[in-house]
């Protein structure tokens, strides 16, 4: 790509790429290879908005040795404060253009963001945690702040009392003047709910209060769709309007958002308590995530397929199509560059979110499945973390597996916990 940086790499995905990287049994060479790239290999790092200090943190977690995050702390300080001579508002929010958050050609278009907010947020976070592993007491203060100042004006400006959403503000540069917004007087041509309204939760950023905003998610005039979500509310008069351009964020369902998306519905389901959503409700849009996973070839034949963006109502792989239409042109990636996207996850939805094992930093963990209640067996086997080999079985009548009823997990092949009924479990570091 000609957009793209050093070895054809884009930034943008970089958290999904660890998120789903840190389960790969022989990851350690790999990861790290690859997080010192973008820190010390001349990766283009700030041309696309990203989640990187949460995502090497996460991958620590889960790996249960922090030296490498120590190690890049002062640059991961360094890459935070770039990010503030260049896109903080005078707010305190962050300005970003769409294109720059890979969610080009939307219906709000440029201005203050809940997608990089909520990365740098995120990422102050992190590098809290981070510090404080170092010992370095100011840091560790100061980063704390940061993400505590963001969380309260993200909830203030970027929230919809009226719409219960969280939206963008759009404006033309990062210089504009935002004192007292009102969603209610904006032009309605950008006043809109998008699907980037989720991504707050994926960091855990809201308090509680405002899972109103997911009623949305399963409403057929807001993001359901047979093959979504939908990346922008179906009930909007921009929704899916026309523009010459291969990639567009204004209603096509993407595997990025859907990602971001569940990741922040099972979060919502862990850690919140609501009546808003349930976990049959995360195993219908993990299933129609799913189930989007493919394409009909020429020959009526479906094969496993993932690309950029897909159409939400027929499961068409719409860059595919469009790019095939214009004779997969070279300066656009060539012949089927979507199937060479790596932009989202699928395995970490299972395991954290499916299955619900998420660890923490000590390596105990906690799991809580989010299958459906009709569901009589499952078993995940040879999860490594923090130098132990987990499996997680669910046999509802003992027959499946032959090793009793209920939910057990097993820490090097030994039960360490258990549990009649479906439920959380939790396992604390021996």
């Amino acid at each position: 790509m000609s957009w793209a940086g050093k070895h054809n790499t884009i930034n943008c995905a970089v958290g999904h790429h660890l998120n789903e990287g840190r389960w790969l049994r022989n990851r350690q060479d790999i990861l790290k290879d690859y997080i010192l790239f973008w820190f010390k290999g001349h990766g283009s790092l700030r041309s696309y908005s990203c989640w990187i200090a949460d995502a090497v943190w996460n991958y620590c977690k889960v790996d249960g040795d922090f030296q490498l995050a120590i190690d890049l702390l002062p640059d991961m300080i360094d890459n935070y404060t770039k990010w503030e001579k260049s896109n903080r508002n005078e707010s305190g929010l962050f300005w970003s253009i769409d294109d720059r958050d890979a969610m080009e050609i939307s219906i709000s278009g440029s201005g203050l963001r809940p997608t990089l907010n909520a990365y740098m947020y995120a990422d102050a976070l992190a590098i809290s945690n981070i510090a404080r592993l170092a010992e370095n007491v100011e840091s560790n203060k100061r980063f704390k702040e940061k993400a505590n100042q963001l969380k309260q004006l993200v909830q203030q400006y970027l929230w919809d009392e009226q719409a219960q959403f969280f939206k963008v503000i759009p404006l033309k540069s990062s210089n504009d003047i935002v004192k007292h917004w009102d969603f209610q007087k904006m032009d309605p041509a950008y006043n809109v709910r998008e699907q980037l309204g989720y991504i707050p939760w994926a960091f855990h950023l809201p308090d509680s209060g405002y899972e109103r905003a997911w009623t949305q998610l399963l409403d057929t005039e807001g993001f359901y769709a047979p093959y979504g979500p939908t990346t922008a509310e179906q009930r909007h008069s921009r929704f899916m309007f026309s523009y010459e351009h291969e990639c567009l964020w204004n209603g096509p369902s993407w595997p990025f958002a859907t990602s971001q998306t569940l990741t922040a519905m099972a979060n919502v389901l862990n850690d919140y308590e609501q009546q808003v959503i349930n976990k049959e409700d995360y195993w219908n849009i993990l299933s129609t995530y799913a189930q989007s996973h493919y394409r009909i070839n020429a020959d009526g034949k479906s094969v496993s397929w993932l690309d950029e963006n897909i159409d939400p109502f027929t499961g068409e792989w719409l860059s595919r199509r469009i790019l095939e239409e214009w004779g997969w042109p070279e300066n656009k990636g060539g012949r089927e560059r979507g199937k060479d996207y790596n932009h989202s996850t699928f395995n970490d939805l299972i395991i954290t979110g499916l299955i619900g094992f998420r660890v923490k930093e000590d390596g105990s963990f906690v799991v809580n499945p989010l299958v459906p209640e009709e569901w009589e067996y499952f078993c995940l086997d040879r999860l490594y973390s923090h130098g132990k080999e987990i499996t997680i079985i669910y046999d509802k009548l003992g027959l499946q597996y032959n090793m009793g009823k209920g939910l057990a997990v097993y820490i090097d092949c030994v039960k360490v916990a258990h549990s009649e009924e479906l439920g959380r479990l939790v396992v604390h570091r021996s």
